[in-house]
């Protein structure tokens, strides 16, 4: 006696079936490599050489979180670092989803950070290891100077610590208990200001 075939194909071992049943997750967050250095470990045998990897990811939209990675090949020492990044990501508040709110400055051990607001069309003018950091965060438009130290990991770190510290107008109006046009004041119109004005101005 013979059964019938079941609906639906290739029973258990339908590969197919399988894939269309669990479609396959398509990541939503952009990774940038920021640097990678080759360290060793001195044993008893001799030198034991692995792979130290620092890593940004964001999903461009305010999202970002940076992490480390250790490990005997470069490949794995990536991925530990992404996994890293991925579990300490951190939301930061953009004004137009293009720039940040207000000017801000970051200290981390010997690293200073200087992140300043900037009109649409500036671009990213920023040093590579912050580079990485605003191109994931999803900022279109940012001046950034690092003061001191060149070491990727202290940019990056003093970095995050500025972004820490940025705060939208709707925060702080919350905390105020105040409306979001008292806090942000409306800039004067130099065009149409009296002459002493447009003095000052010059």
């Amino acid at each position: 006696m013979t059964r019938a075939p079941k609906e639906g194909g290739r029973g258990r071992r339908g590969g197919r079936d399988r894939e269309t049943r669990e479609p396959r997750e398509e990541t939503e967050f952009v990774d940038k490599l920021v640097g990678i250095n080759r360290v060793a470990k001195v044993v008893k045998g001799g030198r034991r050489f692995s792979f130290a990897a620092m890593v940004v990811v964001g999903d461009q939209k305010g999202r970002v979180g940076f992490g480390t990675g250790k490990a005997r090949e470069v490949p794995e020492a990536i991925r530990k670092a992404t996994d890293q990044a991925k579990r300490g990501m951190i939301r930061v508040p953009l004004r137009e989803g293009r720039t940040l709110h207000h000017d801000v400055r970051g200290h981390f051990g010997a690293g200073k950070v200087v992140l300043r607001a900037a009109p649409a069309g500036t671009g990213i003018i920023a040093g590579g290891p912050m580079r990485a950091v605003f191109e994931t965060m999803g900022v279109q438009d940012v001046v950034a100077k690092s003061v001191g130290t060149q070491n990727p990991h202290n940019m990056v770190k003093a970095t995050f610590e500025a972004l820490k510290n940025l705060n939208s107008p709707r925060s702080v109006a919350a905390k105020r208990g105040r409306k979001v046009s008292d806090i942000v004041a409306r800039r004067p119109d130099y065009a149409n200001a009296p002459a002493g004005m447009a003095a000052a101005k010059e």
